[in-house]
Parts: C-alpha cells; sequence; structure tokens
C-alpha cells in the first residue's frame, strides 16, 4: 500500500496590488483588509459586497465582481485552492521540525528509530517497533512491539499503535487515537462469554488521517486494514477484520461492525453505521445516522432513518415500506381506470 502523493497542478492568477500584507486566513464574515478568504459556491456572491477581505479566491466568473475593492487570486477551483494553501501556512505555524529523541522517552534496544524522526516526552518504543524519516511521535505516544510508522507521518499526543500494527508515509493521527486495541469477540459458554483472541493486526496506507479518539480493532485472525488515503473524523470506530477502500471518508461517529468490507471513494456522514459481514461497493455516499443492513453492490447515495419498536413488528414495517412504491402506482391505476368508467 505504498504510494506518493501525486497533487494535480492548479492554475491561479492573481489581480490587484501584489505588496498588499496578508497575515491571517479566514471566511469571508469577519474578515479585515488583512485577511484571505474564498468562495467556492456562487449562491454566497452576495457575501462579497460585504466582505473586507483585503484579498479573495475566486473562480474566473466572479473574478471581475471580486476585484473591484480588493485583490483576487483566480482559479478554476477555488475550494481546492484555499485548501493547498491551508496547508502551506499551517506548515509556516507549526513549529520546527526538530530531530532527536526526548531524554524522558523510553526506546527499546531492538527498536529502529530513523536519525530525522522526532520521539516527544514519555513516549514508549517496544521491540522491534520502527519509525520512519520525517515522523513526528507527540507526547505519551506508545508503539507496541513490532509496530511501525511510515516516513513524515505524525502521531499526536496519547495515540496507541499496538504490537505489530503499522501505519504508511504521511499520515495524521489525532489525539486519543487507539490502533489495534482487541475486536469485540467472545463465544457464548453457558451463560458466560468466553474471550476469542485477537490474533491479526491493523495495516494502514499512505496518506491517512485518523480523527481524535477514533478506535480501529485489530483483527481477530486477519488483518483490519485501512487503504490508501482515507480520511477518518473524530470518534470513529472500525471493528475487526474491517476492510476500508482507499480515498473512502466517514464523519464523526461513524461505525462499521467485523468484517465488513468497504468501497474505495465512499463517504459516511456522521452517525452511520454499517451491519457486520456486508460488501459496499465503490462511489457509495451515505447519509448522516443510516443504518446499512444489507449489502450495497450498486454505486449511489443512501439515505434511511427508520424509528426503532419491538423486532418482530419493525420487520413487519420494513417489509411494508418496501412495498410502498409499487402501491402508490397500482393505487394510482385504480383511480385512473374509476375515473374514466365514470367519463361519460
Amino acid at each position: 500500500m505504498t504510494s506518493s502523493r501525486r497533487w494535480r497542478p492548479i492554475r491561479a492568477a492573481s489581480i490587484g496590488d501584489p505588496e498588499r500584507r496578508i497575515t491571517r486566513l479566514g471566511p469571508l464574515d469577519g474578515a479585515d483588509a488583512t485577511t484571505l478568504s474564498f468562495l467556492a459556491n456562487p449562491r454566497y456572491r452576495s457575501q462579497l459586497a460585504g466582505t473586507a477581505a483585503g484579498c479573495v479566491i475566486v473562480a474566473p466568473a466572479l473574478a471581475e465582481e471580486a476585484a473591484r475593492e480588493r485583490a483576487v487570486i483566480r482559479c478554476a477551483d477555488p475550494y481546492l485552492c484555499f485548501a493547498r494553501l491551508t496547508q502551506w501556512w499551517a506548515r509556516q505555524q507549526r513549529p520546527a521540525h526538530t530531530p532527536g529523541i526526548h531524554p524522558s522517552a523510553v526506546v527499546d534496544p531492538s527498536a529502529e528509530v530513523h536519525p530525522e524522526a522526532h520521539v516527544g516526552p514519555l513516549v514508549v518504543i517496544e521491540a522491534g517497533a520502527t519509525v520512519g524519516a520525517g515522523a513526528w511521535l507527540g507526547p505519551h505516544v506508545h508503539l507496541g512491539a513490532g509496530a511501525g510508522v511510515g516516513e513524515g507521518t505524525r502521531l499526536l499526543s496519547r495515540v496507541t499503535l499496538a504490537e505489530r500494527c503499522r501505519i504508511g508515509a504521511r499520515g495524521i493521527v489525532h489525539a486519543g487515537v487507539v490502533i489495534g486495541a482487541d475486536g469485540f469477540g467472545f463465544a457464548p459458554d453457558q451463560g458466560r462469554w468466553e474471550k476469542i483472541e485477537q490474533l491479526g493486526a491493523v495495516r494502514i496506507g499512505d496518506d491517512v488521517e485518523l480523527g481524535a479518539n477514533t478506535c480501529i480493532d485489530r483483527g481477530a485472525l486477519g488483518d483490519t486494514v485501512i487503504e490508501d488515503g482515507v480520511k477518518f473524523d473524530n470518534l470513529i470506530q472500525i471493528a475487526h477484520n474491517v476492510r476500508v477502500g482507499a480515498h473512502t471518508a466517514m464523519a464523526a461517529c461513524a461505525g462499521v461492525a467485523g468484517s465488513s468490507t468497504i468501497g474505495a471513494h465512499c463517504t459516511f456522514g456522521g452517525g452511520a453505521v454499517v451491519l457486520g459481514h456486508l460488501r459496499i461497493a465503490d462511489r457509495v455516499n451515505v447519509s448522516a445516522f443510516t443504518v446499512i443492513t444489507r449489502s450495497i453492490r450498486e454505486p449511489g447515495h443512501y439515505s434511511g432513518v427508520y424509528p426503532f419498536d419491538d423486532n418482530a413488528a419493525w420487520e413487519k414495517n420494513a417489509a411494508t415500506l418496501r412495498q410502498l412504491h409499487g402501491l402508490r402506482d397500482r393505487l394510482r391505476a385504480l383511480e385512473r381506470g374509476a375515473a374514466d368508467k365514470n367519463t361519460p
């Protein structure tokens, strides 16, 4: 799952005073003469008249209008241009990367830490773990035995990468993330639960970002896999043996139950849930708070919020709900037939 990030070039042109001083990035609302902002959706063009922003990134169709009172950066995709600008801006503001290992860190002699990596205070790196060039480990990060962190990946404070779990290059893992906790596996035994040891690991690709307090469980036998370019918001739960395809994104509090496979380039709204052992095709978009109870074979946008009930009643109502469209068409046909009969 190795890859190099290749950005599509953005063609942009500036209009206005090149000496104008910009000291901050911000929204059109509340901007001042030193603010650089953007307008991506033409529906909000009315905000141009009221903003005091010193420079605005806009599409070519709005460039002339925007340039009447301010400097303008004109490009075909203002939102993408602004995203790239925020990355550059963050790199300027972020404290300089200082290679080395903090005196309070505990590093096993068999671990391999690249000389260009940064290992912060109170980090623990266990036997056989590896840390790539330019990686950054914040305070209290814990790497288990045999864990691996790729080049340029940043693990913020209190991240746990458990034994044998690995993340690729250029990742961002926010505070409190746990990668490689045991999956939820228990066998019933006369009213008790017998633990099923989780013997797999977690494999995460390149360019992945994981939001704060997200949890990704290790596989029971095989590995849980997160492919390249996946983006998770805060508080995502990924159960054991799940596979999430490349460049899929999930908003906060989404969850995927065990052994499901999610395709590439999918999106999941906040609170969306996928039940276990299902398969989701590539390019599926799931609305917020939707519960996916069966496999999805075709790309598309799927939604559904249904009130809970006694399970037997819920299943009957759900079966009836699926037939409503057909019943409506039949009712309309009957009404048309009745009307025709009554027409002199």
